[in-house]
């Protein structure tokens, strides 16, 4: 049996507990005990963020290709303990080891990135309208920056964050998914493995209510500049409130419903392929998991026998072995989804087989490895028959569901895209460019995907949405720069006098006669 890591936030590269310890479990092994974990109170939240904006003023006077050193060296670390990382990942949270093999290495391929555009920290010289005067624009850090990230990829989505926060000079207090805490820990270790100092990357481990009033109070105390966070677009909205009263404007990563159309002409068995991993990949519990499969009503039926065929061939269980999914992340996320279960309408048809629900002796899968009674595992559900009106169209389900609509028309396929508000992925599946072309331009979604799934970034490439998906900031690429610096401009006047610009210009004009 794996050991049991002890854990508390870590306040300076120091362990600071909080209230009594609780015993985290693996879902796919509900006697494995993963951790017991010493959740920390606002107050351990506002110490953090009072040490981390110290720490920063220091850590922004290192030369910008220093800190990428450390960030390379940081990466250099990850790939060090892939495997190690991974196992961590899957234990944790039950994300199959394959998927968290990738996880880890996003997180690597950010540092790669970000090693190099510590060299990139690039501003610009303008000319200026005034004789002997030049202007210049320069990325300063932001400051002290609040990172609160979700447990269903506890490595990638912080990495997004963190890496190009420190590479610019930032410091961090971050606030991983009281759910996930033995890689935020195990990553935290790395990056001070890599000598990035120990103020600048503080790590709470705390309950949301908690974190919401730390947030709050540390915002009023001035200690924080930038609040970013991922997870559902309820708490998005409640902290883009809490930053708006201070005048901060927050990056916000928020849940999605994503669409993915079936064109008549689409090759099915590739559109199979793609809406079974957009659907069923880490148990359909990702922000861009598929939100509603729209299928043209002339293909309708095959897709659905061919999509029921594949869901059910597909092998489901122990997340160590080769399987589509694993366990329900947490028991929260199972009830949550098993709400959705319960909720499917007398208007729906179920796909396939009819059994639905929790994974177990008294209702098997087969294909299923391991024991379905030791863990959190759920069904894969087809619902057919999913319309506008439902709230399985309109609402995150966050699970191994696929919800299903037909359309007619391409202004159909595009306002079912549409209309649920949500704009984070869509994909569309077709074989004539001009399908894809008035599908990029109609649909809402920040990412798209032309024949392949609603999932996947690679980390030099914007991610982020738009609407009820986030307030438009992206994560990844030289766009994040956005978030974790601000421009400021200079202007050097070395004419002798004084020139008030648009004041002067007719004077200059007047001086440079280069009219005809």
């Amino acid at each position: 049996m794996p050991n049991v890591t002890e854990l508390a936030s870590l306040i300076d590269g120091e362990r600071t507990p909080g209230a009594a310890p609780i015993e985290l479990t693996s879902p796919s092994d509900r006697s494995d005990v993963v951790s017991r974990v010493s959740l920390g109170d606002a107050d351990v939240f506002v110490t953090a963020a009072e040490r981390a904006s110290i720490a920063q003023q220091q850590w922004a006077r290192v030369p910008a290709p220093i800190r990428g050193v450390a960030v390379g060296d940081l990466g250099r670390i990850l790939k060090d303990n892939k495997e190690a990382l991974s196992r961590i990942i899957t234990r944790e949270v039950g994300k199959p080891y394959r998927e968290s093999l990738g996880e880890v290495q996003e997180a690597i391929d950010t540092c790669i990135f970000f090693a190099s555009e510590g060299r990139r920290m690039y501003g610009m010289t303008v000319p200026s309208e005034m004789p002997d005067k030049q202007l210049f624009t320069f990325r300063n850090p932001v400051g002290t920056m609040a990172i609160i990230t979700a447990g269903n990829f506890p490595m990638a989505v912080p990495s997004w964050y963190l890496v190009p926060a420190l590479m610019a000079g930032n410091a961090v207090v971050w606030k991983p998914a009281e759910y996930a805490p033995a890689v935020a820990d195990a990553f935290v270790r790395c990056i001070l493995a890599a000598g990035i100092p120990a103020g600048v990357i503080q790590l709470v481990l705390a309950d949301g209510p908690a974190t919401g009033d730390g947030v709050e109070r540390a915002l009023a105390a001035g200690h924080l500049q930038k609040v970013g966070f991922t997870g559902s677009s309820d708490v998005g909205r409640s902290i883009a409130a809490t930053c708006g009263h201070h005048l901060v404007a927050p990056t916000l990563e928020l849940g999605g419903k994503n669409p993915l159309v079936v064109m008549p002409d689409a090759q099915l068995d590739l559109a199979v392929e793609g809406a079974l991993f957009s659907a069923f990949g880490t148990a359909g519990q990702r922000c861009t998991s598929l939100g509603v499969a729209i299928v043209h009503e002339s293909i309708h039926t095959e897709f659905l026998e061919r999509f029921t065929a594949a869901t059910e061939a597909a092998i489901v269980g122990d997340p160590m072995q080769d399987v589509l999914y694993g366990p329900m992340i947490s028991d929260r996320f199972d009830a949550n989804f098993q709400s959705w279960v319960d909720d499917i309408q007398p208007h729906h048809r179920v796909m396939g087989s009819s059994a639905t629900g929790r994974i177990g002796s008294s209702s098997p899968r087969e294909g299923f490895v391991g024991d379905p009674d030791i863990g959190i595992y759920q069904h894969p559900v087809i619902v057919d028959g999913v319309t506008a009106d439902d709230a399985m169209y309109r609402q995150e389900t966050f699970g191994p569901i696929a919800p299903v609509a037909t359309f007619n028309s391409f202004e159909e396929a595009l306002h079912l895209a549409n209309d649920h508000g949500y704009g984070l992925s869509a994909a569309i599946y077709t074989t004539d460019p001009r399908n894809a072309f008035r599908f990029r331009e109609g649909v809402s979604a920040g990412m798209l995907s032309i024949n392949n799934s609603t999932s996947g970034a690679e980390a030099h490439l914007p991610f982020g949405g738009n609407g009820r998906s986030g307030n438009g900031a992206r994560q990844s690429g030289v766009w994040v720069l956005d978030q974790v610096t601000r421009w400021q401009s200079m202007n050097w006047d070395f004419s002798g006098k004084l020139q008030k610009a648009q004041m002067d210009v007719a004077e200059i004009e007047a001086d440079f006669d280069f009219r005809i």
